[in-house]
Order: C-alpha cells, then sequence, then structure tokens
C-alpha cells in the first residue's frame, strides 16, 4: 500500500513559493464560503513518527483563517475522558456546521494504535475499526466532509529522522518512552497502519497517504487535498450528502394498525396508603444504590419519554428526591440552541454524559429525532430513519462502557389526557404546563402512537430496553419508575 508513498517525491523551493500564493488565496476564499453552508470540515492528521505531522498543522493554520478552525491534540486520557465512552472526547471537539477542525489523530488515536500494536487478536481492533467507519458515515451523510491524511515515510527515512529529533529537545514529547522502541519495529507499524486504512478508507471518508520526506511536497500536497475537500463541500448537494445505504426499510405498519401500546394495562393503580409505603421503601432502596452506585463508580443514566401530561415531571421529581443532589441532575429537553442546531442531532446529549458515579436524568431525550421530529417533519425521511441504528450504536456506547441505561416511556390514554389538559386549564399553579401545542399535538396522536411503536421495535435492546409504564394511576406510574430503576441498579452492581 504504501510504495506509492516511497518514490521521493519532492518539490524545489522556487515551485512552491510560485504555487503557494494561489493555492492560500484559494482555500481562504473557499473556507469563508464555507460559513453559509451547513458543512463542517474534519481535517484528521495521521501517519509514522517523524513525519512531521505538527508542521503540517501549523502551515494550515498559517494558510486558513484560524478564527474559524480548532485544533485538537489527544496526547494524554484525562480523568473526565477515562470515565466516559471512548467516543465522548472526540464528540466535544468536533467543529461547528461552516468551520473546521483539524484533529492530531482523531478517533485513530493514540490508545487506538496502542492496541492494536500490543494485540495479538486483531478481531478487537476490527470491530473498533467497523465502529469508527459507521461513525464517519453517521457524520457525512448529515453533512461534513471528512478529509483524513495518513504521511508515510520510507524505513531509512524515518530511522534518521529520529535519531535527529531524539536530540532535539523541542521534540522530545515525540519520543516518549512508549514510543522509543518503535523504530526498530517499521514493519509492524506499517502493517497495522495499511489495516486501518483499508478497514476505513471510504468514499465518505477517504484517506490520503502522503510522502513526508520532502517538506514542501508535503505541504503543498495537503493544502491542495484541503482546498478540494472545501470545494467538495462548497458543490455538494445537501440531500445528495444525506443519502445512506444503510438507510432501514420503511415504518412498521400492520394492517390492524395494533401497536406496542395497546399491551400496556392502564388499569393499574395503587391506593392511597399503599402507594405512601411503597413510595418510602423504593425511595430509600434507591438512596442506598445511588451511592453504592458511586463507591462503585457506575454512572447511570435514565431516559424520560411519553405522551404530554403523563406524568414525567412528577416521577422524575421522586427520583430526585430519593438522590444526593450532588450526584444527581436532570436535564430538560427543549428545541435545540443555535450552537446545537450546529453540531450533529447527537452532539448535545454526548456532552452531557455524567462522570463516573453519577446519575443523569433526560426529560425527553435524543428519541425526539424518531417522534417529534419525524411527526412534525423537521427532520426529513431519511435522517430519521438512520437515528434508529445511530441511536443503538450510541446507547451501545454507553452501556459497555458500565453506564447503568434506563428508558421509561410513560403511557396515558387519550381520555385521561384530556383530563389532565383540563385540570391544568383551571389551576392556577399548573397553567404554565399547558400550552397551545400540547393541544395540536392531540390531533396527531395515532401519527405519534405509531411512531412510537417503530420507536420501541427498533431500538428496545436487550442492553437498552424500554420500559412502559402505565401511567393513568399517577401514584402506581411513580413507585413502577422507582421498581424498576432499583431492579436495574441492583443487577447491575451485583456484576461489578
Amino acid at each position: 500500500m504504501f510504495e506509492a508513498a516511497e518514490l521521493g517525491h519532492k518539490l524545489r523551493k522556487a515551485e512552491f513559493e510560485e504555487a503557494v500564493p494561489d493555492l492560500r488565496a484559494q482555500i481562504l476564499q473557499a473556507q469563508h464560503q464555507l460559513k453559509q453552508t451547513n458543512s463542517p470540515l474534519i481535517i484528521i492528521v495521521s501517519g509514522v513518527q517523524g513525519a512531521g505531522k505538527g508542521g503540517v498543522v501549523n502551515r494550515l493554520n498559517e494558510w486558513m483563517d484560524t478564527r474559524y478552525i480548532d485544533t485538537y491534540a489527544y496526547w494524554e486520557t484525562s480523568d473526565e475522558e477515562e470515565e466516559r465512552p471512548y467516543n465522548w472526547r472526540y464528540w466535544r471537539t468536533l467543529p461547528p456546521r461552516g468551520e473546521t477542525g483539524i484533529l492530531f489523530g482523531g478517533w485513530y488515536s493514540a490508545e487506538l494504535i496502542d492496541r492494536g500494536y500490543e494485540a495479538d487478536d486483531m478481531s478487537v481492533i476490527d470491530s473498533e475499526l467497523s465502529r469508527i467507519v459507521d461513525y464517519e458515515r453517521m457524520l457525512a451523510v448529515d453533512g461534513a466532509v471528512i478529509v483524513k491524511f495518513w504521511y508515510h515515510l520510507p524505513r531509512k527515512v524515518q530511522r534518521a529522522r529520529l535519531a535527529r529529533l531524539s536530540e532535539d529537545e523541542r521534540s522530545y514529547w515525540r519520543m516518549a518512552a512508549k514510543y522509543a522502541g518503535r523504530k526498530k519495529e517499521f514493519a509492524k507499524f506499517s502493517v497495522l497502519g495499511e489495516r486501518i486504512i483499508r478497514a476505513t478508507d471510504t468514499g465518505l471518508a477517504p484517506w490520503h497517504i502522503i510522502e513526508a520526506t520532502d517538506s514542501r511536497y508535503r505541504d503543498l500536497t495537503t493544502g491542495q487535498v484541503v482546498l478540494h475537500a472545501l470545494q467538495r463541500a462548497l458543490a455538494q448537494d445537501k440531500s445528495a450528502a444525506r443519502r445512506d445505504e444503510t438507510v432501514p426499510p420503511g415504518p412498521i405498519v400492520d394492517a390492524d394498525h395494533a401497536t406496542v401500546l395497546d399491551k400496556v394495562d392502564l388499569s393499574r393503580s395503587l391506593l392511597k396508603d399503599e402507594y405512601k409505603k411503597k413510595l418510602a421503601g423504593y425511595q430509600h432502596k434507591l438512596n442506598a444504590l445511588s451511592w453504592e452506585a458511586y463507591r462503585l463508580r457506575r454512572a447511570c443514566v435514565l431516559v424520560f419519554e411519553g405522551w404530554d401530561a403523563s406524568g414525567k415531571g412528577g416521577a422524575i421529581r421522586r427520583v430526585t428526591a430519593a438522590t444526593d443532589a450532588r450526584i444527581t441532575r436532570a436535564i430538560a429537553v427543549a428545541a435545540p440552541t443555535d450552537e446545537e442546531r450546529a453540531h450533529h442531532y447527537l452532539w448535545r446529549f454526548w456532552r452531557h454524559i455524567p462522570r463516573a458515579g453519577h446519575l443523569l436524568i433526560f426529560d425527553r431525550s435524543w428519541y425526539g429525532r424518531v417522534l417529534v421530529e419525524r411527526v412534525e417533519r423537521f427532520a426529513a425521511e431519511d435522517e430519521w430513519q438512520r437515528a434508529y441504528r445511530e441511536i443503538n450504536n450510541f446507547e451501545q456506547q454507553l452501556v459497555e462502557k458500565g453506564i447503568v441505561l434506563v428508558k421509561y416511556w410513560l403511557h396515558i390514554d387519550q381520555d385521561e389526557q384530556l383530563r389532565r389538559f383540563k385540570e391544568r386549564e383551571q389551576t392556577p399553579h399548573k397553567q404554565h404546563k399547558i400550552t397551545e401545542e400540547d393541544w395540536r399535538n392531540r390531533e396527531k396522536w395515532g401519527d405519534y402512537e405509531r411512531a412510537v411503536n417503530d420507536m420501541v421495535a427498533r431500538t428496545s435492546t436487550d442492553y437498552a430496553p424500554w420500559t412502559l409504564v402505565a401511567g393513568n394511576d399517577k401514584k402506581y406510574a411513580r413507585v413502577e419508575v422507582l421498581k424498576t430503576l432499583c431492579g436495574a441498579l441492583e443487577a447491575a452492581l451485583e456484576a461489578s
């Protein structure tokens, strides 16, 4: 694979200086035009040690407008990053639409290289590379333009360059202990690099292998590729950019229009005395379990979805009343802000993933993509169809990190909802809870019911199942939520 990057490419100084002004002007013009689009540009810089990756990034920052570029180097893993799923650090650093992010290594970071370098069984690495392909596809079909550079050096050139760098104090970090011996194992690293490139070189996120022997050739070639990527971002048709062959088939439709919600027994209820007794018992148990989860460093994420006026707020308050505010946080998800709209829809949820031992509650969540955004047509059909797979992948990463994920749909019937709506209108301290939008949503009950059915069918997995809670009786629903949460935490902590 690397033979074409060992041809001794070289550029004379005069040729370089003649080409740079026009290239730089075109890059700057395209970069400023990018600001008016929905496409972020993601540049990943990777390759062999000693290839001058830092020099390349410095050159790009010299040629481009640094006001619209963020550069990230993932040298070390912080405590915060260790406590969250692997991709959390990369979601946080994704550039907003219209801007550019330059990532040293990106998700092909030192951790991945280390695992592949030391692994006897490459199946784990291949699995991670497959997940990376899915991740890049997800970003690309959302509009991102991804360009990946792998800088290569012939073996003799790299050996000589690393010898010089080892004597240069300014380059000491490049010669960290864990890399010092690798200059003798060039072949093994080349095999790993080839495996990474072959597995993740796609039309949506291609690799560009560039010989780095001559810095002028390296930098000019990089600039030309970046210009082409910017032009591609400007030219791509928004709908074409979002087409994806992996989009699943259409919604699940049954001739009799039956849904999973029809199976929920809404007659379930609790008497007041029984409710008080069970509520106190489960809250006491939840308090103890939450502190045990904190001690064992097990985070917990709760997702509350349900009909308007189904009792999500009341159930959440019973959870927060049982746990310590220092380790509990609740987030009410509303319409996305300008900052959130400038990123992939999952970005605003990734950024809130809790630290180890903490409990996070989402009052509405990423499922808005396949519920309100689907029904109200805020998302195109291919967007919400893709979301089922994207959400399953997201939740799988949370669970693999040890996060306890519990998802609730609070279900009520239309008559009970109407009764609660009228009660809210007549009760002064509840009037803020009822809006014209709530009344409009009632008119689309059937559409939402079908959307919920598809959501449960496609995202209730063995690692993150849905709990459908009968909510006509608030007392029963609150106890059921606490009971289910205690059971999930207890099972997870016993397995720790």
